[in-house]
Order: structure tokens, then C-alpha cells, then sequence
């Protein structure tokens, strides 16, 4: 009887688990197209906002970029009672460092960090990058408008800033325009030494890179679809972990794929109406983003963008060759595109923000048994419901079967052999909200 009971339970908890949360959809609601338009024509009328390109000028350059950049964030956390602590973070790139560098440069990007109420050293970062280029990518003289890359980005994380600003979180924000990117993603590898230095840890980053084209070169239109690319394992995994995995699997389980997956769930849990695309690529073919020097620091780390490109108007200078207009300037932008992408962002990083600590090492079991084991290390924290253990088939690429276990160390899982799942385990939070997953690091056997 008592076994009855604790399966009864065990059920409703995973029925009440598994209920929406009413914030997030006023969240998604909340994200405006019109001001995102406002701030990508913005970004876009600074003429050009190369790495190189003037920084004294009140209207033209990246300096009059990252200028009005930290004026929105301050407005922002002015409106909501100082809630943001705003700044600059910036690293000296010198003249000859490769062979965009022409000059020594400041690489300067905007921080806004809105500080969580119980986790506040556990951030969740949402980038987008402030630079731009043409053709030439050391031509920081002639207009180089970046509407779509990446003013959209950029104009993503301010809106995101300004609707999470409304809300108090248990870890911290970031919203953080990355600068230098086109050069050789300085940006973002200043702000990791800097993570580094301040013992910031970091959950993991959404680089926003190119969120508003619909319409791609191949000429199909597509208002749903986006991507979310993430690496199958980080690049700093030691040789023991490299062998480990040919014997127990994870070659496509790294913490970066932990975290597409997250937002791939939460955006079908509460945006049906889009189409997340999980691309298992660290970034397009032999191209590369502001999440990259994330991953090489060992921290999850992802790219969201549009599904379909128009080369015509990347990098191109702006001109009509055979009837082609080339160029990236505000009229190729979908604002309303862009807005979802945002709320995509904004959704994502409030359920990570009001989410309970992941666990830190998650061991199992099994092996020539007909059950499947776990080990943990469990928390005391108050904020903790439980854990939710997570399987899928081998060849799936999400989480598929979940089961809520209660608040225990250890659990196994009768009947589920080991050898033909995959098995992860999120935390969960008396609110509902719950971690990215953690994939077993460790076998023990009894």
C-alpha cells in the first residue's frame, strides 16, 4: 500500500511539474517588434560600427555605438530601481595580432548584469555583437550598416533587458553587446578571462548572431524556423573523458548540447508556433561566432539565429550588380522575426534565471543488470523540490521519457537497461522550473 501511495505521488508531482508557468508567456508578449525596429535602425544609422572605426564622433563609429548601447542599458536600470549594474569591459588587441588587426585597438563591450536573488555568482548571458564590416573586412572607413548582422542581435538583448528587468531571478543575467567579433571574436574572449578572473560561474551564453532574414538566397521564406547550433563536447576535455565515452557513450552530450536542447524544449513547451532547428555543429560550416570562446574556456555555450541566409547581404559592400541589391541595410530586416527570436532568448533565460543550481556530477550504473542506477550528490537548498531523471534513444536527439524522483540521492530505475538509453538528470525547483540536464560523468558498479 505504501509502495501505492509513493507512485501516486511521484505521478501528481510530475503532473504539476510538468504545468506551464503564466510569467513566461508574459514574457513573450511583452518583447516588442516596434522597439526592436527603433534600435536596429539606430544601430544602423551610426554609419558604420567597425572594430576599427571612429570612436570619438557622436553619431558615426563603435565608439558612438557602445556609447548609446550603455545609455539604453542605464535607462533600462534606471526604470527598474538600479536593477542593472552597467559598465564597460575592455583588452587592448595590438596592431599585427592577425591580419585584421591594421592598428592597435580597444575592444570594448557593454555589460549589464542583472544580479539574482539567491544563486547571484551563477549567470545566464544572452550576446549580441555591436560590430560590423563590408566586403573588405579592414575597411573601417566607409558605411558598413550591419541591420541584420548584427544590429539584430544586439537589438534582441537590450529588448530582452528591458522585459526581464520587470522581474526579480534567483541567478544572475547577463545582456552584453560583444565587440571586435568580425576581427577575430576579441570580444567575447575578453569577457571569458574576465569571467575567469571573477569566478563568475556561467551556466552558459546564447550568442545571438543574425536573428531578422526570412528570406534566403535559395529563395525560401520562413517566419518559424530558427537554429540553434551547439557543439557535441567542450574542447577541453582531458584524454581520460576522450576515452571514457567510447566505452559509455556522450559523444553528443556535451554541456553546449545540454543547453540547445534546453532551448529547444522550452521554445516548443511554450512557443509551438516556431520551429527550433537543433544543428549539431559548433557553428556553420567553417565559420565561427561569439559563443566559440566560451566553449573554449569550458562553458556551455550556443548560437541562435535565422534558418535561412541571404549572402547577398553578409559582409558585401553596398551596391546593385545584374539586379541584386547587395548590402546589409535595414530594409532585408523582419522585425516581427526578430521579435520572436528575442522572446526565444527572453523565455529561455528566465527559466535558467529561476531555475534551481544543476548538479555538479551525476554518477551511474547498470552495467549486465536489468535496471539502470544513479548516484548524486544532492543539495540542501530549500529551493529544491527534487530531481527529474531524463532517457532517450540512443539515435533521438532529446530528452524523451522523463520521471521526477523526489528529493533522494540515488534512484533506479527498474526495467530501462542501461545499454540502450542515453540517461541525464536536471534539478528542480519548488517553483517548476528546472536546470539544463547533467550527463553522467562517472560509472560506479556494485
Amino acid at each position: 500500500m505504501k509502495t501505492f501511495f509513493t507512485s501516486v505521488l511521484l505521478l501528481l508531482s510530475t503532473i504539476l511539474l510538468s504545468q506551464t508557468d503564466q510569467r513566461i508567456y508574459d514574457i513573450i508578449n511583452a518583447v516588442s517588434a516596434d522597439r526592436i525596429e527603433t534600435d536596429i535602425k539606430k544601430l544602423a544609422d551610426f554609419g558604420t560600427r567597425h572594430t576599427l572605426s571612429d570612436t570619438v564622433s557622436k553619431t558615426r563609429g563603435i565608439g558612438a555605438a557602445r556609447r548609446w548601447i550603455k545609455s539604453e542599458f542605464d535607462k533600462i536600470s534606471k526604470d527598474c530601481k538600479n536593477c542593472l549594474e552597467v559598465f564597460y569591459q575592455k583588452d587592448l588587441v595590438k596592431k599585427g595580432t592577425n591580419d585584421r588587426i591594421i592598428k592597435d585597438v580597444m575592444v570594448v563591450n557593454v555589460v549589464a548584469i542583472q544580479r539574482g536573488t539567491k544563486y547571484p555568482n551563477q549567470y545566464i548571458i544572452m550576446s549580441g555583437d555591436i560590430d560590423s564590416r563590408i566586403s573588405d573586412p579592414t575597411d573601417y572607413v566607409n558605411d558598413s550598416p550591419g541591420a541584420n548582422d548584427n544590429a539584430t542581435g544586439m537589438a534582441g538583448a537590450i529588448e530582452a533587458a528591458r522585459v526581464l528587468s520587470k522581474y526579480q531571478f534567483e541567478s544572475s543575467i547577463i545582456y552584453v553587446g560583444l565587440s571586435g567579433e568580425e576581427q577575430g571574436l576579441f570580444g567575447g574572449q575578453g569577457l571569458v578571462q574576465y569571467a575567469k578572473e571573477k569566478n563568475w560561474n556561467i551556466v552558459g551564453i546564447l550568442n545571438n548572431d543574425m536573428i531578422g532574414n526570412i528570406k534566403g538566397v535559395d529563395g525560401v521564406i520562413d517566419n518559424r524556423t530558427f537554429r540553434i547550433f551547439s557543439e557535441p563536447v567542450p574542447p577541453i576535455e582531458t584524454e581520460r573523458q576522450r576515452k571514457d565515452r567510447r566505452y559509455f557513450g556522450g559523444e553528443v552530450d556535451g554541456i553546449s548540447r545540454q543547453l540547445a536542447r534546453y532551448v529547444h524544449k522550452t521554445v516548443q513547451t511554450y512557443m509551438p508556433e516556431m520551429n527550433p532547428m537543433l544543428v549539431y555543429r559548433l557553428d556553420r560550416f567553417g565559420r565561427g561566432g561569439h559563443h566559440r570562446p566560451f566553449n573554449d574556456g569550458g562553458f556551455a555555450g550556443i548560437r541562435i539565429m535565422e534558418a535561412h541566409e541571404n549572402y547577398t547581404q553578409q559582409h558585401q559592400d553596398i551596391r546593385e550588380e545584374n539586379g541584386i541589391q547587395y548590402g546589409d541595410v535595414v530594409a532585408h530586416v523582419n522585425f516581427e522575426y526578430a521579435a520572436k527570436l528575442a522572446a526565444v532568448n527572453a523565455i529561455n533565460l528566465a527559466s535558467i534565471a529561476w531555475s534551481p543550481p544543476a548538479l555538479a556530477e551525476v554518477e551511474i550504473g547498470g552495467i549486465v543488470q536489468p535496471s539502470t542506477k544513479f548516484k548524486w550528490k544532492k543539495s540542501n537548498d530549500p529551493n529544491i523540490k527534487g530531481y527529474k531523471i531524463y532517457w532517450r534513444d540512443t539515435t533521438s536527439p532529446t530528452w524523451d521519457h522523463s520521471r521526477f524522483v523526489g528529493n533522494v540521492d540515488s534512484f533506479v530505475l527498474e526495467g530501462i537497461v542501461i545499454d540502450n538509453y542515453l540517461f541525464g538528470i536536471a534539478t528542480v525547483g519548488k517553483n517548476g522550473f528546472e536546470s539544463p540536464v547533467v550527463f553522467p560523468s562517472k560509472v560506479f558498479r556494485e
